[in-house]
């Protein structure tokens, strides 16, 4: 991939595609945590808008739970997968989730004596996976990836590491956000449509990675290296790109 076709903006969006989107850094800005994201009234009724023009083909894919999906988005209720694609809610409403083994729990209170005591760490229990967030102690990141790696033997290969923006998780192994485009891409409505993915963090690579194999669109918000092919500067130029091409009314 030249360095020219992964920095240029995307195509026009179009009614008849099929959109994944990322939601922390794609749609909606970081916060301090996650708790503390929150979702205007403007970008919720474009996301409904794209919704119903699409003909239902529109996905959040993300590293949160889908209970925290709904709860941000107001019980909006759209397709997403949750925990990087290891609980999936299709268009019909129906929700599979993988089972969380007893050692999850074990492990959640190790890390969580651990951070006792390590102020801006945040240790969050997503129900399958951990998530140990370093956003308001950067300097302590190192700290964080250390300790999450020591925990990961007691998961006997069930799990693995998941890296992104400002932290580190365990996650089931063998489920990612490729995974979760592939299966969304083989029901309706999203079957027989070109695929769109937008994400910005490490974990959206395996949907640039998917929805290149499906000769879709993989779109990059900000910086740094990708596969993805196209790229939107930050979380306006998405939603500037979602408004100003015309096939969501601004």
């Amino acid at each position: 991939m030249s360095a020219r076709r992964g920095s240029r903006p995307p195509p026009a969006p179009r009614p008849d595609w099929a959109y994944f989107f990322d939601i922390d850094g794609t749609l909606l800005d970081f916060a301090e945590s996650p708790t503390s994201v929150r979702l205007d009234r403007d970008l919720r009724a474009l996301i409904e808008a794209l919704h119903r023009l699409s003909g239902g083909a529109v996905a959040l894919i993300s590293g949160r739970s889908i209970r925290d999906v709904d709860a941000l988005f107001n019980d909006v209720h759209l397709p997403a997968a949750g925990q990087h694609g290891t609980e999936r809610r299709d268009a019909a409403g129906q929700v599979t989730r993988q089972a969380a083994p007893a050692a999850l729990s074990v492990v959640h209170e190790r890390l969580r004596a651990a951070v006792t005591g390590h102020a801006g760490l945040l240790l969050e229990h997503k129900g399958l996976s951990l998530a140990l967030h370093y956003r308001r102690a950067p300097a302590l990141g190192g700290y964080a990836h250390r300790l999450v790696r020591s925990v990961l033997p007691d998961l006997n290969g069930a799990f693995c590491i998941q890296t992104g923006k400002r932290v580190v998780e365990l996650k089931p192994a063998g489920r990612d956000k490729g995974i979760a485009v592939r299966e969304f891409m083989s029901e309706l409505p999203f079957r027989g449509r070109p695929p769109v993915f937008v994400g910005d963090d490490h974990t959206d690579e395996y949907g640039f990675r998917m929805v290149n194999r499906l000769r879709g669109y993989s779109v990059k918000v900000g910086q740094g290296p990708s596969a993805a092919r196209w790229r939107l500067r930050d979380v306006r130029a998405v939603r500037t790109w979602l408004e100003g091409a015309g096939a969501v009314p601004s």
